[in-house]
């Protein structure tokens, strides 16, 4: 089985997206499937640039536990470079939900799987326009991600918004839900 490559693009006619454009868009070369193990695999391998992400932290100890999810995120795209499965086992909670910019819900044990297959690799994963969010023990993350990378050796890239929520329990931060959609 081969891994699936798809840019979408909206196409907007009278202001609504137009079912024909968005199947247009699609640019899948398999089984859709694969594109689920593109979409998980950046999901857990986000990083944040060295510049101060914004945040609605008010106090020292808030401006920590920002700091705490960004070296996170950082840790997520080392991840995602070096196809870390232990780093998603750990940090992925077993309630875990992705859903993919085609609308899959994507759970852990597939998001694990997709991280052990040497299909996938990236080159670069550059995270910009950070917001860091709390919310109590819930930290609410949105970025923008210029992706690259190979996918069974042919060449991909392209840009990416999502967000991640990642919940404090038992002492130690978890993601509970990813979501991601193709941008221009």
């Amino acid at each position: 089985m081969e891994l699936v490559r798809c840019r979408v693009r909206m196409h907007l006619k009278n202001g609504s997206a137009t079912l024909e454009g968005v199947r247009r868009s699609l640019r899948m070369r398999h089984n859709s499937v694969w594109l689920s193990v593109l979409i998980l695999a950046l999901s857990t391998g986000l990083q944040a640039r060295a510049t101060r992400p914004q945040s609605n932290a008010t106090g020292p100890r808030e401006e920590e536990v920002v700091r705490e999810i960004v070296d996170l995120e950082r840790q997520s795209k080392e991840a995602a470079i070096h196809r870390d499965a232990t780093f998603s086992e750990r940090t992925l909670a077993d309630d875990y939900v992705a859903i993919s910019p085609l609308g899959q819900v994507i759970g852990k044990a597939e998001t694990v799987a997709a991280r052990k297959t040497a299909q996938l690799r990236y080159d670069s994963i550059d995270v910009t326009e950070m917001v860091v969010r709390l919310y109590g023990n819930t930290a609410v993350v949105t970025a923008r991600a210029d992706v690259r990378g190979k996918e069974l050796g042919e060449e991909f890239s392209g840009p990416y918004r999502f967000t991640r929520v990642w919940v404090r329990r038992n002492g130690r931060w978890q993601t509970v839900s990813y979501q991601a959609t193709v941008t221009r």
